[in-house]
């Protein structure tokens, strides 16, 4: 089987024009910046995307620069002639800098993994040769794949985030391995947009790897594969996972207004909504007793919206290292936005971020920062990422995640009523193969009582076992038998439950219409 290559990338010697990025890092080149850096894992992008900075650069000056590229492996390489300077040393690579003709920007890659603990003479080095590069025009540039920048050089260094590829590089790695390999199934309009929707979130390799995988497995390029296979690169780093999901709201009985709440902006994403003038739905609050349907909610809503779902384990943000939370934050917002439209799901939120009122006594402000700027990109975002995030225990938010502006709206779910225990029946009794014609869901409902949705499955699961055992099907008396010795989480924590519906009324909006929702509402168990 031949080997599947992609064509050259935007940015290669053959497609020398720069991006918009690249016409940024001219701009800076132009005004005399001495250091940037360069955040991205994509090397080989970065590498390109210099490479056309310079040809740009030589077309519209009379001066001409160079290029030269730097790892602790190969030294120092002149990009033009090939002349190789053997500073492996990074204190040696600053003198060689040093020796280099004027217009000369010099690519120092994973050089910030020597400034994560760095050694006092280095940085006075790197800090003298900066101020020496500015008055003969050359530019310093580190790339690395997150942002690692001791004080003493924070506003030495302009920080530059590369995003990951938009649609249209996207299109061109596909069209380069349609090309290589002949396939004519992608080139459809209608198709090379499902497969470049599908390849969103993925770096330029990432991407160019998956579809040369669905060549070599079904002869043509298809959506499914490269979404498996982003699926798998997105969960890599552990921060985020691509759910799949099947449930939709007809998985969810009751709560008809969050129902209606959903389906009036189910084409807020649309051009029609946009031409209309409506702003991009921000993202919805789910809070509620444990076992209510919220975290049921968070992947219906990824299906009404018809958008991928991102799970988002907020706990994991949090790194060891000097700037890995900041810079997992990020990594987090740059691939929920390159996906985008899509839905980025908070499971119990307030485990995540519980501790930003601390911060600066336990963690030295890292969960505060993290949290400011989590916030803040809710606030001012632009992109299609409608944020559905659930939570328990909502005492433990901070009261600035639950201002106007970061979630359209805070829905709060008690517990099932008559009616939404008895739609639970039949769904739960449907899903597990049998027909609620051969069980009263009605007196189900009334004997539940008190019971979330999670635990009238465990009830029937439980009943199902009972059946099972005795070689059966289940019956209303099995169901019965199992209720005489279940406690429910409303018998459980009834304090903590009086006190969520107090805090609840006045503060948020009720999930549903039929319900009794008081703080003096009684716990019938």
């Amino acid at each position: 089987m031949p080997t599947v290559k992609s064509k050259p990338r935007p940015g290669s010697d053959k497609e020398n024009s720069p991006s918009e990025l690249g016409l940024k890092i001219i701009h800076y080149v132009q005004a005399g910046y001495s250091g940037l850096y360069l955040v991205s894992p994509e090397e080989q992008r970065i590498e390109a995307e210099l490479k056309s900075v310079v040809q740009h650069l030589n077309r519209i000056q009379k001066e001409p620069y160079q290029l030269c590229y730097w790892s602790v492996v190969d030294g120092l390489i002149n990009t033009k002639t090939g002349q190789i300077h053997n500073a492996n040393d990074p204190l040696e690579v600053l003198a060689a800098i040093t020796e280099q003709p004027e217009r000369t920007i010099t690519l120092l890659k994973d050089y910030h993994l020597f400034l994560e603990d760095p050694n006092p003479i280095l940085l006075r080095k790197l800090k003298d040769v900066l101020l020496e590069a500015k008055t003969k025009q050359k530019t310093i540039i580190i790339s690395g794949c997150r942002l690692v920048l001791p004080p003493e050089l924070e506003r030495e260094l302009t920080t530059i985030e590369f995003a990951l590829p938009g649609r249209e590089e996207l299109r061109n790695v596909l069209n380069g391995i349609q090309e290589s390999a002949g396939i004519q199934t992608a080139s459809e309009p209608e198709q090379q947009e499902k497969v470049i929707d599908a390849a969103s979130g993925l770096t330029t390799m990432e991407a160019e790897n998956a579809f040369s995988l669905s060549f070599v497995e079904t002869k043509s390029i298809e959506p499914s594969v490269v979404a498996r296979e982003k699926a798998q690169a997105v969960k890599k780093n552990g921060l985020l996972e691509i759910v799949e999901t099947k449930e939709t709201l007809e998985s969810i009985g009751g709560l008809d207004l969050l129902k209606t709440w959903l389906l009036k902006r189910k084409d807020g994403f649309g051009k029609r909504a946009q031409q209309y003038g409506l702003p991009t739905p921000k993202g919805l609050l789910v809070i509620g007793i444990s076992g209510t349907g919220k975290s049921l909610t968070a992947k219906a809503t990824a299906s009404v919206f018809g958008v991928p779902l991102l799970k988002l384990d907020a706990g994991r943000l949090f790194g060891s290292l000097v700037g890995q939370s900041e810079s997992n934050l990020r990594s987090v917002i740059q691939t929920a936005e390159a996906i985008a439209p899509c839905c980025l799901w908070i499971d119990e939120l307030e485990k995540g971020f519980a501790g930003s009122k601390s911060s600066g006594s336990t963690d030295g402000g890292t969960s505060a920062r993290v949290f400011g700027s989590f916030i803040s990109w809710m606030q001012e975002k632009t992109s299609p990422v409608f944020v559905v995030a659930t939570a328990n225990d909502v005492s433990q938010l901070p009261p600035e995640m639950l201002r106007k502006g970061r979630f359209d709206e805070i829905l709060f779910v008690d517990l099932p009523n008559q009616e939404e225990r008895e739609s639970i029946w039949k769904i739960q009794i449907q899903k597990h193969g049998r027909d609620q014609k051969d069980f009263d869901t009605i007196q189900l409902a009334k004997a539940t009582e008190g019971l979330t949705g999670s635990e009238i499955e465990q009830v029937f699961v439980e009943a199902l076992f009972s059946g099972f055992d005795q070689e059966q099907e289940p019956t209303d008396l099995m169901i019965a038998q199992v209720l005489v010795d279940f406690v429910p989480l409303s018998k459980l924590m009834a304090e903590q439950i009086a006190g969520l519906r107090t805090w609840a009324k006045g503060r948020a909006k009720q999930a549903t219409t039929q319900s009794s929702f008081s703080p003096k509402r009684k716990i019938a168990v």
